[in-house]
This record gives C-alpha cells, sequence and structure tokens, in this order.
C-alpha cells in the first residue's frame, strides 16, 4: 500500500507508545506529527491542516474516566468541524467508547497494539475527513448557486444584427476552455453574454461564479478569491471558500476587471497560471479547474499600453475578445426586453398581465437609455410597480417625452454623461485622476458611471 496524502497529529503524554505510532503510520500517510501536551493541540491544527487527530482519552494519571479525552474533542470540532479523531485507550470500556462516538469520534482503539485495527481506523477515519470537506464545499457551492439564480438573468430578445453576431461569436467560443474578455459600457449586458458562454460549454453543468472585483476592497480581495482559513485573521472566524475554489470545474466570472490595483494583478496573474490558489492562513495551494470570463467597461487594452494594467496578465484573459454593444446601437431589442422584463415584474409582484401599446414601444425605443439593460430593467420595474391598470404608459416608466431624444442640447443628464466619459478617456481610465479633474469623489464618480451605463 502506498502513501495517501493525510496529515495525523497523535496526541499522548507516553513518548514510547508517540514514537512506536509515528514509526508504524509514516509509511502509510504524507506527515505525521506529535504532541504530549493536549494544551498545544489547537495551535497545532490552527498552524496546519491535519486530517485525522489520534487523541488520548486520559492525561492524568490515576484517571480513567475519559473525561478529558472528550473535553478535548469537543475543542478540535470547534476548531475544525471536518477533522476525524480517533481515541486512544489502555482501557476496553464500551461505555467510555460509546459516550466517545456519540460525541462525534469517528473510531476508538486500544493501546493494545494490533496493527491492523490501528492502520484500518486511522485510513477509515481519514475517508470520513475527505467526505466531510467534500460535502461541506458541496453545499458552499449549493448556497451560491441559490444565491445566483435568483438574478433570472438570460440572454433574451437578441434581434438585432449586432447582438447576432455576438451570439455566433459565443456559439464558436463556448465549447472551448479559452478565456474570454467582454467589454461594453455598463449595464449593456456583459454577465448576461458571460452566463450565455458557459450555458453552452462543456462546465454547464457546473457553477457559474460572479465576483465583482469593482466592489471589492483591497484587504478583502484575497480571501474573497481565494478564500482563508479560520484564526487567518481577526475577523476570520469559520473558514471561508474563495470564489476559485467554488468555481473549480465550472465558469469564474471577474466583472470590473480593470479596476484592481496594479499589487493585486500579480497576485490573480499568479492563480490563473498555475491554477492553484493557497487560501490564507493555509500552508499549501489547491489546485482549481477554472475557465475564466471577464468583463470590463474600461479601455483596458490602453491601460495596459500605459502601464495602469499588466500586459501579461491582459493577454492571459482575452485569448478572445467579445464586444458587446449599447443599447441605443441595437434598438431591434428593445421590444422584446421591455416585454420580457414586464412580464417576469407582474408575475413576481402578484399583477394582472400587463400590456404595452406599440407606441409606448415605439416611444421607448427612442429613449437613449445611457444606462443600458440595466436601466430598461430596473425601469420597467418601476412601471410595473407603479402602473394603476393593466395597460403601461410612458410616465409610469418616470420618462418624459421631451428626454426621450438625446439630441437635445440642453439635456442635463446628456452632457453630464458627455463630461464624465470625456474626463475618463482623457485620463486613460484612471477613474482617481479623473474624479481629480471632475472636481468630485470617486466614490461619486463610481456611482455616476453605474448611472450613466459608462
Amino acid at each position: 500500500m502506498g502513501k495517501t496524502a493525510g496529515k495525523i497529529l497523535i496526541v499522548d503524554d507516553n513518548e514510547e507508545l508517540l514514537y512506536a505510532l509515528k514509526l508504524f503510520l509514516t509509511p502509510h500517510f504524507s506527515a505525521i506529527d506529535t504532541v504530549k501536551n493536549p494544551e498545544q493541540i489547537i495551535n497545532a491544527i490552527q498552524g496546519k491542516q491535519y486530517d485525522v487527530v489520534l487523541l488520548d482519552m486520559n492525561f492524568s494519571a490515576g484517571i480513567n474516566s475519559g473525561n478529558e479525552g472528550l473535553y478535548w474533542l469537543s475543542r478540535i470540532r470547534e476548531a475544525d468541524p471536518t477533522l476525524s479523531v480517533v481515541f486512544i485507550t489502555a482501557y476496553g470500556d464500551m461505555e467510555l467508547a460509546v459516550n466517545a462516538m456519540k460525541e462525534g469520534a469517528a473510531d476508538f482503539i486500544h493501546k493494545s497494539w494490533d496493527e491492523h485495527k490501528i492502520l484500518s481506523s486511522v485510513l477509515s477515519a481519514y475517508k470520513q475527513r475527505l467526505a466531510k470537506a467534500e460535502i461541506r464545499t458541496l453545499r458552499n457551492k449549493q448556497k451560491h448557486l441559490a444565491a445566483e439564480s435568483q438574478n433570472g438573468f438570460t440572454l433574451i430578445g437578441c434581434k438585432s444584427a449586432p447582438m447576432q453576431q455576438v451570439l455566433k461569436t459565443i456559439e464558436k467560443v463556448a465549447p472551448t476552455d479559452a478565456n474570454i474578455l467582454i467589454t461594453g459600457e455598463s449595464g449593456a449586458g456583459k454577465e448576461m453574454v458571460a452566463r450565455a458562454i458557459h450555458s453552452q460549454s462543456h462546465r454547464k453543468n457546473q457553477l457559474f461564479v460572479a465576483v465583482d472585483l469593482g466592489s471589492l476592497s483591497p484587504t478583502l480581495f484575497e480571501s474573497e478569491l481565494f478564500g482563508h482559513r479560520k484564526g487567518a485573521f481577526t475577523d476570520a472566524k469559520d473558514d471561508k471558500l474563495g470564489r476559485f475554489e467554488m468555481a473549480s470545474e465550472g465558469t469564474l466570472f471577474l466583472d470590473e476587471i480593470g479596476n484592481i490595483p496594479p499589487h493585486l494583478q500579480a497576485k490573480l496573474l499568479t492563480a490563473i497560471q498555475s491554477k492553484e490558489v493557497t487560501p490564507l492562513g493555509a500552508t499549501h495551494p489547491t489546485a482549481v479547474d477554472v475557465r475564466i470570463v471577464s468583463a470590463t467597461n474600461t479601455p483596458i487594452a490602453e491601460l495596459a499600453q500605459s502601464s495602469h494594467f499588466r500586459e501579461d496578465l491582459y493577454y492571459r484573459l482575452n485569448t478572445i475578445t467579445i464586444e458587446v454593444p449599447p443599447l441605443r446601437q441595437r434598438k431591434d431589442d428593445i421590444p422584446e426586453l421591455i416585454l420580457f422584463f414586464a412580464s417576469k415584474y407582474a408575475q413576481r409582484y402578484n399583477k394582472e398581465d400587463v400590456t404595452i401599446s406599440s407606441s409606448l414601444l415605439k416611444s421607448l425605443c427612442e429613449y437613449s437609455w445611457p444606462g443600458n439593460v440595466r436601466e430598461l430593467q430596473h425601469k420597467t420595474e418601476r412601471a410595473v410597480i407603479l402602473s394603476n391598470s393593466a395597460e403601461l404608459s410612458l410616465p409610469d416608466f418616470g420618462i418624459e417625452h421631451q428626454n426621450t431624444v438625446s439630441s437635445n442640447p440642453y439635456n442635463l443628464a446628456h452632457n453630464e454623461r458627455q463630461v464624465i466619459a470625456s474626463a475618463i478617456k482623457h485620463c486613460n481610465g484612471n477613474l482617481k485622476q479623473a474624479a481629480q479633474e471632475l472636481g468630485i469623489n470617486r466614490s461619486t464618480l463610481y456611482d455616476k458611471i453605474k448611472k450613466y451605463g459608462l
């Protein structure tokens, strides 16, 4: 029998027994560590990710109740619920064994030497550990999947020529594992395109995990993407599965990729190139198998040329680039999108089937939709909620007749959008610099970028 990857910690006050067990188990497991004092257990398991703890039930001379062992079992389970514990005792007390199993022990062995029993018990406990870890991972994945399914985004209503071209590209690239960079204005439907790629790929039965990098603070970046172990930092009260591990065998969608600070770009590049991540507080990397689909509304090619974005990361991300046209350039899609969202929100808010006249659809098609599909979705939801009848009207959408045409030179919102877009372009996508040029703080600029779909 070859070695397993299991890591074993043996805790007993008998040095001869520690030596004998380590000598016997070393050929079968990748790492065997020993400690004499049970007070060292928690520090040991927090410093190294063990799979099985062999734990003496009694450490005090003359005591054979097993209460010490049960106490340390509860402490171990608090520190790591997936860790398997096998008790060691010199006493063949069945009541003690039953109590230990009730409290969560994986098995129970005697100090009277039985090599076959010892090895089979430790191997069984190791397999239990793997099963617990897998179940925990699947539960985390399922929880994320349930949350993501509430979004309800699909690529629909694409009758326009520009989007037909996008769909043709998706059809070609989806079956591959090539990394895709999706560009386009905010709210244009980049995540819809990413989900369409995933749904047509061989990974479609695995998770699609979306991360908005623009909303992540630098301090949370590693924890969110790579995960962390309990105790890795002050607020790390439990293990956290990172998005890379969560998306393993599936698709990882990195939105707002252009907003990552340069020092974090290097960490992302390393993870993509090595296909492994090391959670904060972990001592060993974890292999991951993810397809990377990223998106940006900033001129990332220009940022790469001006050294504001790593060229090697840029080329790693954009094996294929798909540009999503803004909604004003694909007005043939507007009617179907409005009808889709109207039906969706009528059902959600228990409204009767809503109707939209052809004249209203015409007016809505004339509107410039600076926030693109996202704005259309929100205004349609608003219309369904506020409408006093089954037939929606233009005021229900919060759009005035005079604002449906964007060519009005006195339209304040239109001109503000143009000024902000010009400032961002002038600063080569550097939002901090653009905010300074505009005389506003960065958070205000970010809000306006979302508002105007820049």
